[in-house]
């Protein structure tokens, strides 16, 4: 499809991967850097290249789907400045605004809109925005320094404890070397219980791949003590199941693939 109308062949393509990613639970990463997840901040930057992910329709997805507010604000204000001479667009944003689960994209796609996708509407949007993402991430940041507190205090139990962190650490939008190293911090401090690391392991999986790499690799160069050789001996049986578990659904799919399909004889 060409770009006649605004969108592309790519776009869609790139929209199909924002959707699995989203059925999937894995993030979406920043377009040819698998070990940077995208974040608002990069939507914002008008000036960074997204290549596939600049198309109207990812944007539109995330802009409607994404389960963070900042995120998908962020991608509607990205959007936006593509509709001033595309009706096509200009119909996309619209249904954004009817669809998008967050009341602020709702109300901004409203005003854009309302001012006839007009660059000071845009701009005003962007600023309001870049200013709802730093906040934000601010709040989410304290949380994280409340629920810490309140753990080494005594006032919270353990299982509620990584619950919540995973839940800030993960609405954050936090970069994958900062959600490592809050982690790692966590892992390889001698004033957290081993109990607590143990249930953080428990939701291993549940962390984006680049975090995951980042925490294995940084225990893996931890100095040598008791419980370091028993996280790393716990890492390393959690590796191994995964890479188990993989290598069974490949051969699953396999078999699957040379059934031969059932006819008509």
């Amino acid at each position: 499809m060409s770009d006649k109308y605004g969108i592309t062949q790519d776009g869609i393509d790139a929209a199909m991967q924002v959707k699995e990613s989203y059925r999937s639970g894995e993030p979406i990463c920043v377009p040819g850097d698998p070990a940077r997840i995208l974040l608002p901040e990069h939507l914002i930057n008008i000036d960074l290249d997204l290549t596939q992910f600049d198309d109207p329709l990812p944007l539109a997805l995330m802009a409607t789907r994404d389960p963070e507010s900042p995120m998908a604000l962020a991608a509607a204000t990205r959007l936006s400045p593509q509709a001033e001479h595309q009706k096509l667009v200009a119909g996309v944003c619209g249904l954004v605004g009817e669809k998008t689960r967050h009341p602020l994209v709702k109300r901004s796609i409203e005003l854009i809109c309302e001012n006839d996708f007009s660059p000071k509407a845009i701009a005003f949007v962007r600023t309001r925005t870049s200013q709802f993402i730093v906040e934000t991430r601010r709040q989410y940041a304290a949380a994280l320094k409340a629920i810490l507190r309140a753990l080494l205090d005594g006032d919270m139990v353990p299982s509620d404890f990584v619950t919540q962190f995973i839940e800030l650490t993960e609405a954050g939008n936090l970069q994958s070397d900062v959600r490592q190293k809050l982690v790692t911090s966590l892992l390889l401090s001698e004033n957290v219980r081993p109990g607590i690391k143990f249930l953080m392991l428990e939701h291993f999986n549940s962390f984006p791949t680049p975090t995951r790499q980042g925490i294995i690799q940084a225990v893996a160069q931890a100095p040598e003590s008791r419980h370091i050789d028993v996280l790393k001996e716990e890492l390393r049986w959690i590796v191994s199941h995964e890479k188990q578990k993989r290598q069974t659904e490949k051969l699953a799919a396999k078999r699957h693939s040379r059934t031969p399909a059932k006819g008509i004889h």
